[in-house]
């Protein structure tokens, strides 16, 4: 694919869902930028079709989601809204969204993450010159500044001129598909605040944004919800709620304890299964099986799980305790000599080997079950004659 269109693609994923698009490819360097369209290489024919494919796949899931939302919403059943109404609103949104604002709210909340994730991927930053080189990024870290940017510039003399030319190419082209949001966003929200408020209510919030205070509440109300102070003090509010929920926690689950639970095949009686049957369309005796073999289940496969678990439990127990002692063993040097069980004490060695008979006892427990369960179930599965 073309430079170009490579760094299309980039401007794109800045606004795309991460689901998308693919890891991106490696950034071109500085020489190979280009703002000139060349054609497209005879090694790249299904390059046009991919990009047409790639569009046609995420207008369609755009369309299903607007019609999910159209359907949760009853959009349709929304009554008409007054011309002369909507043109109030219409006036109010274009003061509440003046051209840029998009971009401006975009750029409080993403700028700044944006160019701190840049800093941190970029091969200027500790970590990338400990992926490059292999050196514990600790030890990179007590580099000085100088010494950091000698070594970047060994691996990419170019980054700078390619970060500012990208940027060059990019940024207009987001500022742009921006820019393109903003009319559809006053539309909808003209239509929304024409059937929020009414024409009294419109023509003072509209004498309002006409006044010098106006203006600038209305150039930065937008921007200001993703101000800083904003985020910070809403992301301290989380650990409050969600304590809140934990601390009432016994309370809640003892006020839900009571609810009846939810009915399984094995509770239903047989004439609510012959109801069942009319209800789904199905034979009555085709319920009454699927129901015992779920009372069968319920019986036999409890025992086999719980010796299963038994077994897992006392295997991991006596694997724990092997590798207690082995570190023991180990803190006092790097010797074969720590997993001879001679050199163990005599309390690991004993712990060690009751463990390791209840484990085997415990397995040994835990295959019986299952092919007592595995004849069971061949009994139910086999065919009548």
């Amino acid at each position: 694919m073309s430079t170009f269109k490579n760094l299309l693609l980039a401007g794109a994923m800045a606004m795309a869902p991460t689901h998308a698009y693919a890891a991106p490819k490696e950034a071109p360097i500085a020489e190979a930028v280009t703002v000139a369209m060349p054609a497209e290489s005879e090694s790249e024919p299904d390059s046009a079709q991919s990009l047409a494919d790639a569009k046609a796949k995420m207008q369609k899931e755009i369309d299903q989601a607007i019609a999910l939302i159209e359907k949760i919403f009853e959009v349709d059943k929304l009554p008409p809204v007054d011309p002369a109404q909507l043109a109030l609103a219409q006036q109010t949104t274009n003061a509440l969204i003046p051209a840029g604002s998009i971009e401006k709210m975009l750029d409080n909340m993403y700028g700044k993450l944006f160019r701190a994730f840049m800093d941190q991927t970029s091969s200027m930053s500790d970590l990338m010159l400990s992926i490059k080189t292999g050196v514990d990024s600790e030890k990179i870290a007590a580099l000085d500044a100088t010494s950091k940017t000698a070594i970047a510039d060994m691996f990419d003399p170019h980054r700078k001129e390619r970060e500012d030319q990208i940027n060059k190419v990019i940024k207009p082209l987001i500022s742009e598909a921006l820019g393109d949001l903003e009319p559809p966003m006053r539309d909808g929200l003209a239509r929304a605040y024409a059937r929020k408020f009414s024409a009294q209510q419109l023509g003072d919030l509209n004498a309002f944004l006409a006044t010098p205070t106006g203006q600038a509440y209305g150039a930065e109300w937008m921007s200001l919800q993703a101000d800083p102070e904003v985020m910070i003090a809403m992301i301290k509010a989380v650990p409050p709620l969600i304590n809140k929920f934990i601390d009432r926690g016994p309370e809640l689950e003892g006020q839900l304890k009571d609810l009846p639970k939810e009915k399984a095949m094995s509770d239903l009686t047989d004439a609510e299964l012959v109801k069942l049957a009319k209800l789904m369309k199905v034979d009555v005796k085709t319920l009454k099986k699927n129901r015992d073999m779920w009372n069968d289940d319920m019986t036999t496969d409890a025992t086999a799980v719980d010796a299963v678990d038994a077994a897992g439990d006392a295997a991991d127990a006596a694997a724990d305790a092997a590798d207690a002692a082995a570190a023991a063993a180990d803190a006092a040097g790097d010797y074969d000599e720590a997993y001879d069980r001679s050199n163990w004490s005599d309390a690991d060695l004993q712990k060690v080997e009751d463990l390791e008979a209840q484990a085997d006892k415990a397995s040994s427990a835990a295959y019986d079950a299952e092919q007592e369960a595995v004849a069971n179930a061949r009994k139910r599965l086999k065919p009548s004659t």
